[in-house]
């Protein structure tokens, strides 16, 4: 049932409240914070596979996207106490975050005009050991021929990770280019996995200076696309898989199937809030059962180092590439 103009809805046994559901997010579609609710309900299934047991950013705009917004890290006195919550040591003390473990949560994180939930890359019963390793890759310009660039960079970190044994996915991130994603076991912690992602990016650059670099400083890439894995350290976030993005038409970060990087429609927005959940219903999940390609980051360690010996000599005990 539609939020709009309800003032509380029943969500697995809990109520929770609405404010201002009519209150419009999105201009130029007229998107409303019940029409956000309602997404957010109906995506969950899939979405809270990627929320579960971890600490949780929320990126709000209480005025809509185009309207000020905060990343709000602690959770508020205010919040109910039914939403799971971890400490989380930081220098000097702790903080208190949110846990989105169930459509409720996620139902309420949308309520407070939540547009997009970041999770982090570890779990609150390990946080100092990530079972998630992100590759960002954003194209060099704005033009239809960079986003080129941005598959072209994706297919070919892909087939490296799956070179080394690892089992990557792919995601548009609704914003300018995509993520691809590995899962880990569990049993690494941030600066062995930060350090792993380092060298498979060093790995790619050298093979492919003259279209990658590991730069980041945007006036030396030299219209190179820039393979950021800064996103591989401990309290870092990554866009949620199926989060809605603050921009224009409410684009959508959208799971792929790694064929789809062929599709000439393909965009970073190709998918909305209006439109992701008919993809849904169509296709079904891309990820359904991604937890089957957890590994272990110790024995694709040993294949990079094997790797870097016969093949990518370049890369052999080289500083890191620019």
């Amino acid at each position: 049932m539609s939020a709009k103009a309800k003032k509380e809805i029943r969500i697995g046994g809990r109520s929770v409240p609405l404010s201002n559901p009519d209150k419009v997010l999105f201009p130029e579609n007229g998107i409303t914070k019940a029409e956000l609710v309602d997404y957010y309900r109906s995506i969950a299934r899939p979405m809270l596979t990627h929320l579960k047991g971890r600490p949780l950013v929320m990126e709000r705009y209480p005025d809509g996207y185009d309207g000020k917004s905060f990343f709000h890290k602690d959770i508020p006195d205010y919040f109910p106490d039914w939403i799971h919550t971890v400490q989380v040591p930081k220098q000097g003390g702790s903080i208190t975050m949110a846990v989105c473990d169930d459509t409720a949560t996620l139902v309420y994180l949308a309520n407070q005009a939540c547009i997009t939930p970041h999770p982090w890359l570890s779990r609150a019963d390990c946080l100092d050991c990530p079972d998630r390793l992100v590759f960002d890759l954003d194209p060099p310009g704005d033009g239809t021929d960079d986003f080129e660039s941005v598959r072209w960079s994706a297919r070919q970190l892909g087939d490296l990770l799956t070179q080394l044994g690892l089992r990557p996915v792919v995601m548009t991130t609704g914003s300018r280019g995509l993520h691809l994603l590995v899962l880990l076991d569990q049993r690494t912690d941030f600066a062995t996995a930060r350090h792993f992602a380092r060298r498979v990016a060093d790995t790619l650059v050298a093979c492919h200076s003259g279209r990658l670099t590991t730069e980041p400083r945007k006036n030396k890439r030299q219209g190179r696309l820039y393979l950021d894995i800064q996103r591989n350290a401990y309290a870092q976030t990554s866009v949620a898989p199926y989060a809605i993005r603050a921009r224009p038409h409410a684009p959508v970060a959208t799971p792929l199937e790694w064929d789809e990087l062929d599709d000439p429609g393909l965009g970073p927005r190709r998918w909305t809030l209006r439109t992701l959940p008919g993809r849904l219903d169509k296709y079904g999940d891309p990820w359904k059962g991604l937890s089957r390609c957890r590994r272990s980051l110790a024995g694709a360690e040993r294949r990079l180092e094997a790797l870097a010996e016969e093949e990518f000599p370049a890369a052999r005990g080289a500083a890191p590439s620019r």
